[in-house]
């Protein structure tokens, strides 16, 4: 049943013709297993080899609420969550499986002895539960993260503060590395028709995430002129951060771990690099006095905001340089979660820390409409294939990759997708294929 419904999407059936194939009841993914969950006790995290833990297995696929549909995945990416979810640290996410499974015959569904990973994707809508409006099948989408209750109060105020908030992917099953992903019509936006499958997969948990941390008023509410230093300039997430402070009119400093990252950050927009081997240990107040005294020589004053996800490594440097009444806005911590600064620059100096978490639907469809009028651009790097993408995770653990790393699922090859040549004509060739260049440089 799956290979008919295979076949019929990559065809290019007509949504009457999905409607009359057989609805896949299982699916190929990257997964962990839950008998493996101690394989690395013991271990530091740099001694993991992630690729031990990954599987591509096949899964069962559960019966859709009435507000899911079933998308064939024509590409996803990869995330640091993944990461997270292979090393089973900090905790194993068959724990979030678990507990979802506690609460009643939806959750049920997700607790199973293989979690499968991955909170980006862009496919085909084949199937839809009654309750779906806006979305139909044969619809082309791309997928955000933010897996919420909509029948909580606060939902109508901010998603992202439901009490049972959950990272698709992460701390839900059927994620996006797999080919057939189950997820709520309230994750789906339009996919961007200038764009490839693997283009438009690299896109969203990263930009969402930067756009609330940001842009909107849940975060640092950036405005012209502000300066913002981005750590990780030219990463996953830190390349997004740099495209919307220069599109919202800041100044930006981008720090980067080596030369050629420099390179790549300038040809970004960063107005600033600084290779962060040059300051010596960050975890220090001697680092952190070379790191202000480099921006300061930079742009004469202290940042407003810092854009901060590296977390242990950094923190203590971002709550140093932030400016009087600075922002620093967090949104993770693949360094490390026991943060440790000087508060009295803190208190004192009247500053703000601001945690951020992934984006709720409405950011999602505002910073998807600027990447939907090529106002921001992927950060796509490289592109694997989903059975090959072991290796691909093993690199991101190791921090040897930059932008976003595609992974073809279903798709057969690079380059498909585009249903608006126009549009992808009028974006120029250089921005759209900037990180793809500079790695194979």
């Amino acid at each position: 049943m799956t290979e008919r419904m295979t076949e019929a999407v990559l065809g290019g059936a007509t949504p009457e013709e999905l409607e009359r194939c057989p609805a896949p009841t299982t699916t190929r993914g990257l997964c962990v297993r839950k008998s493996e969950e101690k394989i690395f006790e013991g271990l530091a995290p740099s001694e993991i080899d992630v690729r031990k833990s990954l599987h591509f297995d096949e899964v069962p696929l559960p019966e859709l609420a009435p507000d899911e549909v079933l998308v064939a995945v024509m590409a996803s990416a990869l995330n640091y969550n993944t990461v997270w979810t292979s090393m089973f640290l900090p905790v194993s996410t068959f724990r979030f499986l678990e507990r979802f499974g506690r609460q009643g015959p939806e959750g049920a569904r997700h607790d199973l002895d293989r979690h499968v990973l991955g909170s980006d994707a862009a496919g085909v809508i084949v199937r839809r539960g009654p309750g779906v409006r806006h979305y139909g099948v044969g619809d082309h989408v791309v997928i955000t993260t933010l897996y919420s209750d909509d029948q909580e109060p606060i939902a109508q105020w901010d998603g992202m503060l439901v009490s049972d908030q959950r990272a698709w992917g992460f701390e839900t099953n059927f994620g996006g590395l797999a080919h057939y992903t189950v997820v709520k019509a309230s994750q789906l936006l339009p996919k961007p028709g200038y764009l490839t499958w693997e283009e438009a997969a690299s896109t969203t948990l990263c930009l969402m995430t930067a756009y609330r941390m940001l842009i909107s008023s849940n975060g640092a509410c950036v405005k012209v002129g502000d300066i913002v230093l981005v750590w990780g300039a030219v990463g996953g997430l830190g390349a997004f951060g740099v495209q919307l402070a220069r599109a919202a009119g800041c100044r930006v400093a981008g720090v980067v771990g080596d030369s050629h990252k420099a390179e790549l950050a300038r040809s970004l927009g960063c107005d600033h690099v600084i290779d962060r081997n040059e300051l010596g240990d960050l975890t220090t107040p001697k680092g952190w006095r070379a790191l202000g005294q480099a921006l300061r020589d930079a742009f004469g004053e202290d940042p407003h905001h810092v854009f901060e996800h590296v977390g242990r490594a950094t923190f203590g440097a971002s709550v140093y340089v932030a400016r009087r009444g600075g922002t620093v806005v967090t949104c993770g911590s693949s360094a490390g979660y026991q943060h440790e600064f000087d508060n009295r620059h803190l208190w004192m100096k009247l500053k703000r820390i601001i945690g951020s978490h992934g984006a709720n639907y409405q950011e999602a469809w505002e910073a998807h409409q600027l990447l939907s009028r090529g106002t921001i651009l992927p950060t796509m790097s490289e592109v694997v294939r989903l059975e090959n993408a072991t290796d691909a995770v093993r690199r991101m653990h190791r921090n040897e990759h930059v932008g976003k790393v595609s992974v073809l699922s279903l798709a057969p090859e690079e380059g498909l997708g585009v249903s608006d040549p126009q549009l992808r004509d009028r974006v120029p060739d250089e921005r759209l294929h900037l990180f793809r260049r500079a790695r194979e440089r």
